[in-house]
């Protein structure tokens, strides 16, 4: 007997931001959108008002390219009024000293192999940064309620579903349950994060999936919770195309 669709909520990665553009790696780096960007979010935002969606409770990370992307959405739907919860919780995975560098040329100088591990294994952390490091979580204001054990030097993706999943369940699930029309404004890996759990995908397939910039990922769930089928508001084609776009970053460019 197939469950039946009782709740949604919709997930958007933010739209590309100025250093996906020049392919460095980011992590908790608050970079803001691309010009690329936000003709994304503002896009997301068209298609969801075309396809009569609404909404009640949004939620973001605590770094700029996540709301900025709601607040693109939220122009197109009129919704500037509905309440915003920002958490570090939903931040981007933290990438450690890799923070900054150039993922093509960390391909080239440590082999495509090993930025993959760095990038997409689920349990081999990057190299960690330093408390000394000028991005150091511990130094930015936004973090000083957050105990220092709990400030990422460097985060595997097992480190960010650990992170992630508590605020999924407590706050995003209580608002769903709630009967509250969620949106979800985040970043690649905390958005794997929740996928993976959702899914129930293998640290092997969780490897290879791939959430692009700026469209809209709608998740139907049942009474429990538990996914009944989920889809993304554009056509196949561009699926794939913005698909290949993000496995293309971790790969040394040809001369």
């Amino acid at each position: 007997m197939s469950s039946e669709s009782k709740y949604k909520v919709v997930f958007v990665r933010h739209g590309q931001s100025e250093w996906n553009l020049k392919n460095i790696f980011t992590g908790w780096h608050d970079i803001p959108l691309s010009e690329q960007g936000h003709q994304e979010a503002t896009l997301a935002g068209q298609i969801l008002k075309q396809k009569g969606y609404s909404f009640d409770l949004a939620i973001t990370s605590v770094l700029q390219r996540s709301i900025q992307t709601f607040n693109h959405i939220a122009e197109e739907l009129q919704i500037h009024h509905i309440p915003i919860i920002k958490s570090w919780r939903l931040n981007e995975r933290h990438y450690g000293s890799l923070q900054g560098l150039n993922k093509s040329e960390t391909a080239a100088l440590h082999g495509e192999a090993q930025v993959k591990i760095w990038r997409r294994s689920y349990d081999v952390r990057p190299p960690e940064m330093s408390i000394d490091h000028p991005d150091y979580p511990g130094k930015d204001s936004r973090y000083k309620h957050i105990p220092p054990s709990s400030l990422p030097k460097g985060e595997c993706l097992k480190d960010t579903v650990e992170r992630v999943l508590p605020f999924w369940t407590d706050t995003i699930c209580k608002a769903i349950i709630e009967g509250q029309k969620v949106i979800v404004s985040a970043h690649g890996n905390s958005l794997r994060a929740i996928v993976k759990y959702l899914d129930k995908m293998t640290d092997e397939q969780i490897m290879e999936l791939d959430i692009p910039t700026g469209v809209p990922l709608v998740y139907e769930l049942d009474e429990n919770l538990l996914p009944v089928k989920h889809y993304y508001l554009i056509s196949q084609e561009e699926l794939e195309k913005k698909m290949q776009e993000v496995k293309n970053q971790g790969k040394a460019q040809q001369n």
